[in-house]
């Protein structure tokens, strides 16, 4: 089974999150450098697998694709949004599982099952994990939205008790201030 820990996990998701970033304002051929630079580190990682024969080498196989398919989809889905956050949650889970299922092949018999189970359940759960942070943040984007909405709403009422060029002003104001268009 695959154990993680918090901090190395929150110090991952601040480094994506960095990246999402900086992916974001990066132009095409800065992309594309990006891409050409994740190929040659997969390149580079599975010719050094190479060296390695057996099970080892299929678990350093594994680790090399698992390494560029989370950079790729880091590339591609690098906006910051709550909807690409959980894909790139989702290519890591994958990766993660791909790497386990290949360590357990080391193992035999009750041993090998209980590591295969072990695995899918902690694919299971990253892949629900990240389902959920999804859910969550859309669900608070709409209670944004939903909230925004009924403040708007209340200060335009606010604002009726005023007339002429006071009632406009205080709508303005108040449609500057909730984004209102």
């Amino acid at each position: 089974m695959i154990k993680r820990n918090p901090v190395a996990l929150a110090l991952a998701a601040a480094f994506a999150l960095s990246f999402a970033f900086s992916a974001q304002a990066a132009s095409s051929t800065d992309a594309k450098a990006h891409k050409d630079r994740i190929e040659a580190d997969y390149k580079a990682a599975r010719s050094a697998c190479n060296s390695l024969s057996g099970n080892a080498k299929d678990i350093c196989i594994a680790e090399a694709k698992g390494k560029e398919k989370v950079a790729k989809a880091e590339l591609e889905h690098g906006s910051g949004s709550a909807s690409d956050m959980g894909k790139v949650a989702m290519a890591r889970a994958d990766a993660d599982y791909e790497v386990a299922k290949e360590r357990c092949d080391d193992k035999s018999g009750n041993d090998k099952d209980v590591c295969m189970k072990d695995a899918k359940a902690a694919h299971t759960k990253a892949t629900a994990d990240a389902k959920a942070a999804r859910k969550s943040a859309d669900a608070r984007a709409d209670a944004g939205g939903d909230k925004r909405d009924a403040e708007y709403k209340a200060a335009r009422e606010r604002c009726d008790s005023m007339s002429g060029d006071a009632k406009d002003a205080c709508v303005n104001a108040a449609k500057a201030r909730y984004g209102k268009g």
